[in-house]
């Protein structure tokens, strides 16, 4: 940590020495249009110097933080347009490839294939802080998509430099407890994304006992910010349900009696990371540093949510209800619907599979897999292993997945093998007990064509 404060604070210094020599000191101006800072930018490709060139990327990301919205899209979208490849230089790598195809030749095309805005993202790094600016350049980036296909190549050049940037490689995995700096808990705080930290006794809740466990990706680049990080209960089975794991007077669980991890909260804190995947590395990693610390763990499996369900059954044309069954569904606005034991009892004989149906049977018009959270996991290699009954009934569980949650197991002679028949064949491994609502609900619809 102390000797990337040193090279940091070098940096700087490189970096405003640099300004001085390019007697560009003094704050920017408020009232920055793109022009001014495309300028700048063709300055800073153009230039050789070290210090000068540390300065000016500095300078280019100081004027792009005081753009209003219409300046940065009129920013990105210069960059889409006109900061493309070389197309001369292109063209004349073409040909030479064409007359003589050899190795110096195709490597000559690929570089010339390569459009200047990498190039100048490359340098815009280089300014002391350039890398967290520019994932946040890149969340700006985002917002500002919707509409614009023309900024798609842009960010697939932004997201091709940060994938390198922030690979495996450079990332170090750190337990967060109680005795974690403040400034990092707030972000776990403030990033929770599943299931939300109330206040700073609910955090101590979730990272202090002897049966729970918290860990993060960091990267040197961002000292201080979280890329991602995963919360973790340790029980003695595979729990069906959030509440009890969460509650404020739930019994800890002995950590010699625990057999069963379970990763019930995956969060990111980067929205200019978006894309670049580190769940997968993370759960790989925790599950390896859970194995040795506690090698009496027999599984390590989710509680996860099932964000997408409601939104199906509501919006899709390919549900497979009945028009009874799906006025029985319209009780799933009523408020406290889970309390009335009858009325549940008619709900989940239809609801379960529906559910299986849901992870098992249902596509998008591209092919996959509706539920973003399914795709992560099954991608990852993990199993359907079961689909619970009232798993979360908080406000956002129920309305969002009519209470629904599912583990996914994590079996390590297995993710491999999983992986592959998903990625290459999009097959769903699932559990006998998730395939047998599957089937229950083929018998019923039989019956229902038959009435």
């Amino acid at each position: 940590m102390s000797s990337n404060a040193f090279f940091s604070d070098l940096l700087a210094s490189i970096s405003e020495r640099g300004r001085t020599l390019l007697r560009r000191g003094g704050p920017p101006d408020a009232k920055q249009d793109a022009s001014e800072l495309i300028a700048l930018c063709e300055a800073l490709l153009s230039g050789r110097g070290e210090a000068s060139g540390t300065a000016i990327a500095r300078e280019v990301l100081d004027r792009y933080r005081q753009l209003d919205e219409a300046g940065r899209l009129a920013f990105f979208e210069t960059l889409a347009r006109s900061y493309g490849p070389d197309r001369e230089r292109l063209s004349q790598a073409i040909e030479a490839w064409r007359a003589q195809p050899s190795d110096h030749d195709a490597s000559d095309l690929h570089f010339a294939s390569e459009p200047r805005r990498q190039e100048l993202i490359r340098r815009l790094n280089r300014a002391p802080g350039g890398t967290s600016e520019l994932v946040a350049l890149r969340a700006d980036l985002l917002d500002l998509m919707n509409g614009h296909d023309d900024l798609v190549g842009l960010d697939r050049d932004v997201v091709h430099l940060l994938s390198s940037w922030f690979n495996r490689g450079f990332l170090v995995l750190r337990r967060i407890d109680w005795q974690t700096p403040a400034n990092i808990l707030e972000q776990i705080i403030r990033y929770e994304a599943v299931h939300e930290i109330r206040d700073w006794d609910d955090l101590r809740r979730r990272i202090d006992p002897v049966d729970r466990r918290c860990y993060a990706f960091f990267h040197p680049a961002l000292v201080d910010e979280p890329l991602i990080f995963v919360e973790v209960a340790l029980t003695e089975a595979i729990p069906t349900a959030i509440a009890p794991l969460l509650a404020e007077d739930r019994p800890l669980v002995p950590i010699e009696r625990a057999r069963t991890a379970v990763f019930y909260s995956i969060s990111n804190t980067q929205k200019g990371l978006g894309g670049i995947s580190f769940g997968s590395f993370l759960i790989k990693q925790v599950v390896e540093e859970l194995r040795r610390e506690l090698p009496k763990l027999e599984n390590f499996v989710t509680l996860s949510p099932v964000p997408g369900f409601v939104a199906w059954l509501k919006g899709a044309s390919d549900v497979p209800v009945s028009d009874e069954e799906r006025t029985l569904l319209e009780n799933l606005e009523k408020p406290g619907w889970f309390e009335d034991a009858e009325l549940a009892t008619k709900l989940r004989a239809v609801l379960e599979p529906l559910a299986a149906h849901y992870f098992l049977k249902a596509r998008t018009s591209k092919g996959r897999l509706i539920d973003s959270v399914a795709r992560f996991h099954l991608g990852n290699g993990a199993r359907l292993e079961r689909i619970d009954w009232l798993g979360d009934l908080s406000p956002k569980g129920l309305r969002e997945s009519a209470g629904f949650m599912v583990n996914y197991l994590y079996r390590l002679d297995d993710i491999e093998k999983n992986h592959e028949a998903y990625a290459n064949n999009g097959e769903v491994i699932a559990s006998s007990a998730v395939k047998k609502l599957l089937k229950g609900e083929g018998r019923r619809l039989l019956d229902m064509r038959l009435s």
